[in-house]
């Protein structure tokens, strides 16, 4: 069965480092774009960071500059390097992944403290 398997989620003070790690399970034939969304109470979740196959990323503005997303291939896994962080920062974090279709996490929490 495939998982999508989060880890690294936490509470935090401003100002701190995090590192978010997922890992994809199971028998996959192929993986295209990785990344990770967030969502807080009452807003919509909303994209954080991807990565294509080839290494190609993207970011949302409020992170760039302080967030690197990176991945490992030979391990099906994606992370989040977040660096410099601050309350905003606060949600729930969902991994991801796409192959004719997106899959989910079951999200992990990041509470970043002023």
């Amino acid at each position: 069965q495939v998982q999508l398997v989060e880890s690294g989620g936490g509470l935090v003070q401003a100002g701190d480092s995090l590192t978010l790690s997922c890992a994809v399970t199971g028998n996959i034939p192929r993986i295209d774009d990785m990344g990770w969304y967030r969502q807080t109470p009452g807003k919509q979740r909303d994209l954080v960071a991807s990565i294509t196959s080839g290494g190609r990323t993207n970011y949302a503005d409020s992170v760039k500059g302080r967030f690197t997303i990176s991945r490992d291939n030979t391990k099906n896994a994606v992370y989040l390097q977040m660096n410099s962080l601050k309350p905003e920062d606060t949600g729930i974090y969902y991994c991801y992944y796409e192959f004719y279709g997106r899959y989910w996490g079951k999200g992990t929490p990041v509470t970043v403290s002023s």
